[in-house]
């Protein structure tokens, strides 16, 4: 990928893939967009501070809105999803 490394649950990822046709393989190329937009998620940051990413896919053709947190120098993909 980069610099920055991933890491997610991959049953998270297959129910992920199944429900929004996503895997968190491909949500990874959101945060490479250079126009890409970090949000706080204010709804689900009670233990833990959550984030939304947005950015374009791989192919440049959509934009991936990806759910993530920073674990241990490492982000964490929670969903994502067109």
């Amino acid at each position: 990928m980069s610099e920055m490394d991933f890491e997610w649950d991959e049953v998270k990822d297959l129910v992920n893939q199944q429900k929004h046709g996503v895997s968190f393989y491909e949500a990874q190329f959101a945060f490479l967009d250079k126009k890409r937009v970090i949000a706080k998620d204010l709804n689900h940051s009670e233990n833990e501070q959550r984030f939304y990413c947005f950015g374009l896919d791989e192919e440049g053709n959509g934009v991936i809105t990806v759910r993530f947190t920073y674990r241990y120098n490492c982000i964490r993909i929670i969903g994502a999803g067109y």
